[in-house]
């Protein structure tokens, strides 16, 4: 059976691009990503899917939330596995700042050995959200199922699909508020879409 995995990222919050989010509290959407948010919502009514999964963080669960309520599925369920990488110390750094430091541009180098400073690398990130998606493919065997998350991990994802290397993720871009598709099943798994504009 194959199960359709419908890999949506959050709207863009109003700082998106001055400064690094990562797991700081409290990145809520503003006035625009709320539209935005509804704009992706009122695209998904097109799709048929059976549950909504999102990272806990505030800015994917407001999307997740846009989502349910235009398609009318509920509830959404929170998944650890669908949180943003763990960046550590470089969380709420402005990208001026990072610019400055060595490790942040090995990172931005290198996918393929390097960490953050908490640790987590694209590997760690991979593991995580293929766990999660063979969790729920079982669960959802032959159904659809819409995963709210942020871009790497969603990068992830595809890379994996795809066959890439952690550095596959400099590859190609996932936007605020963009679609990817992912078919999985007992034969494998390809993408069916990438980066789609809603």
């Amino acid at each position: 059976m194959t199960t359709t995995f419908f890999l949506l990222r959050h709207a863009a919050h109003d700082d998106l691009g001055s400064y690094l989010a990562g797991r700081s509290r409290d990145v809520f959407l503003g006035p625009a990503g709320r539209a935005q948010a509804a704009r992706l919502g009122n695209r998904m009514r097109k799709e048929s899917f059976d549950a909504i999964f999102s990272s806990p963080r505030k800015r994917a669960w407001e999307t997740a939330q846009a989502v349910s309520r235009a398609c009318e599925v509920q509830p959404v369920t929170a998944h650890e596995d669908l949180d943003e990488i763990d960046f550590g110390s470089w969380s709420g750094k402005t990208f001026v700042e990072l610019d400055t430091d060595p490790a942040w541009r090995h990172w931005n180098r290198d996918r393929n050995v390097a960490s953050t400073p908490a640790g987590e690398n694209m590997a760690n990130v991979g593991g995580r959200i293929r766990e999660c998606m063979q969790e729920l493919s079982s669960l959802f065997s032959g159904g659809a199922i819409v995963l709210v998350s942020h871009a790497d991990v969603i990068k992830c994802a595809i890379c994996q699909t795809l066959g890439l290397s952690p550095d596959g993720c400099f590859r190609f871009d996932i936007d605020p508020a963009s679609i990817s598709v992912v078919a999985a099943g007992d034969w494998g798994a390809k993408v069916l879409r990438l980066n789609e504009s809603a």
